[in-house]
């Protein structure tokens, strides 16, 4: 990978060293460290809700249980700064109006103590939808779905600004394994109609909220819809798309086609659920993923191996990518959907190779930090990966945030930080 391939991430600023009576401090050696991306490199978290729930299918969390899960989002959390927080409607409020919502603020909470950024996932979807609103009208079960929307982004506001609204619309109105309500309205209201119904809800919900469109389809037909959703005036912030390749890893020239078809909408690209194998591959002819059925699905020496190879190339391509604003890894453990060695860690807990490597990544190569000289004016200059940093002079520390678009210091334009001690 070029040295400069990530240069679109990094911003200059000056900074300005003064103590606590305002006084530059001249001729000062600072050390500046960054403490967290501004990028987004995720994880599914679903494990939050029990830990901060403090309740495992409604009995109090097992002393051996909360301490297993506090290792496991520890490690997670050492490596991530963004989490996905489950809504599948029929889980979350598996009853009429008993939504699963004090664990889920307390999960979000939770994250948020820890300088995480949280998703809600999904508002709307075909799958895991809630089986009792069978018995109503397609009319009374889109009202109901707009209202839940309401109500799932208005209580979280603040603590979730990010959502899948929608998820898999290109397969939903066609959809035939079981009979479900999201199914039948959106053949009602046709698939740009129904996403027109709930962006609608949610932008009024939160009005700054930033909505994602999501689908495992990456072929012409979510291109397609897209395309439609513009047209019709749909608020997308960000174009979704997972990629869960339990059949084999997409690899370079895939992922660079993928990029460049959806870059022509202009829009940022979230991936937003991603898998891959450390073990024995998915059958090819296995056409959807829910159909491998296993008792076990073990990882390997070789497969981890090859898996920290592959995550850490298509970390390295989607970073490098200037629309592309987060990353998410669906699995923090082996053995999660479809039993699939898909996790950083194993079962156990203990590091795969592809954490390390991430990690060598993430918190190593990707996190800028730097020894600086202020000049006599007690100011220094400084370009570095986008995020927030501390700032030690000697025993005494400050912090800012570095964002912004990257400025050339050729204008010497760039924005000042202020620092005290």
């Amino acid at each position: 990978m070029n040295k400069d391939a990530f240069e679109h991430r990094k911003s200059y600023t000056r900074l300005r060293v003064a103590g606590a009576d305002g006084c530059p401090l001249a001729h000062k050696r600072i050390s500046v460290e960054q403490k967290r991306h501004s990028f987004l490199f995720g994880i599914g978290a679903f494990d939050a809700v029990e830990l901060a729930g403090g309740e495992f299918n409604g009995k109090p969390l097992p002393v051996q249980r909360k301490a297993q899960l506090e290792d496991l989002l520890d490690k997670i959390f050492a490596l991530c700064n963004y989490a996905t927080l489950p809504f599948y409607w029929g889980r979350y409020e598996p009853a009429p109006g008993k939504p699963d919502e004090a664990r889920t603020i307390a999960a979000a909470q939770w994250l948020a103590e820890r300088g995480v950024a949280v998703k809600g996932h999904p508002l709307c979807w075909h799958t895991v939808c809630a089986p009792w609103l069978m018995r109503y009208s397609d009319k009374e079960i889109l009202r109901r779905q707009l209202v839940r929307i309401d109500r799932e982004v208005s209580a979280f506001k603040g603590l979730i600004d990010i959502w899948d609204v929608i998820n898999e619309v290109v397969i939903m109105p066609v959809f035939d394994k079981y009979d479900n309500a999201v199914t039948r309205i959106c053949k009602m209201l046709g698939r740009v109609g129904l996403i027109k119904e709930v962006f609608a809800a949610a932008r009024n919900a939160n009005p700054q909220a930033l909505l994602i469109l999501n689908d495992f389809d990456t072929s012409k037909s979510y291109e397609i819809l897209i395309d439609g959703c513009l047209q019709a005036g749909v608020p997308i912030d960000a174009i979704g798309i997972q990629s869960h390749q339990h059949q084999g890893c997409w690899g370079k020239e895939k992922l660079l086609e993928v990029l460049d078809r959806y870059s022509a909408f202009g829009l940022p690209i979230h991936f937003t659920e991603n898998t891959i194998i450390s073990g024995e591959l998915m059958p090819p002819h296995i056409e959807d993923l829910n159909d491998w059925q296993v008792d076990s699905w073990q990882s390997t020496p070789e497969g981890e191996e090859r898996q920290a190879r592959e995550v850490v190339e298509m970390y390295e391509i989607l970073f490098a990518h200037p629309l592309v604003e987060a990353i998410t890894t669906w699995d923090s453990t082996d053995g999660r959907w479809l039993k699939a060695p898909s996790g950083l860690l194993r079962e156990d807990n203990t590091p795969k190779p592809v954490y390390n490597a991430l990690l060598s990544k993430i918190k190593g190569e990707w996190l800028s930090k730097t020894e600086l000289a202020t000049d006599a004016n007690g100011q220094a200059d400084m370009f570095g990966f986008r995020g927030d940093y501390v700032v030690k002079l000697g025993e005494q520390t400050a912090s800012f945030v570095l964002n912004g678009r990257l400025e050339t210091p050729v204008r010497l334009a760039y924005p000042s930080r202020n620092l005290i001690f």
